[in-house]
């Protein structure tokens, strides 16, 4: 995974909701396109974005492809921010 892959495909509100969506759990692509008013193309377009960012992550079962948030994506982004958030102790000192 590279930052700019990520950011990218983070970049977009459909891919957003889609990792919202996924949250909760593992979802099917027609569960997924259900909350979309948009082609089933489309969704699968958004789909291999986030899969190619490696924010999400593909499993096949029967007859159906689920996708689920691949969490230590998140975990490294996460780590990243981090190193903005300062150091506490000299908040407000004009330091």
């Amino acid at each position: 995974m590279g930052f700019p892959e990520t950011f990218k495909a983070l970049s977009d509100p459909v891919r957003r909701n889609i990792l919202v969506l996924l949250k909760n759990g593992r979802l099917s692509a027609g569960e997924i396109a259900s909350n979309f008013d948009m082609t089933g193309a489309t969704v699968s377009y958004h789909l291999s974005q986030l899969k190619k960012a490696g924010l999400i992550f593909e499993t096949k079962y029967k007859n159906y492809i689920y996708y689920e948030l691949n969490i230590s994506v998140f975990e490294e982004i996460m780590l990243w921010f981090t190193q903005f958030k300062g150091d506490e102790s000299h908040e407000g000192k004009g330091e």
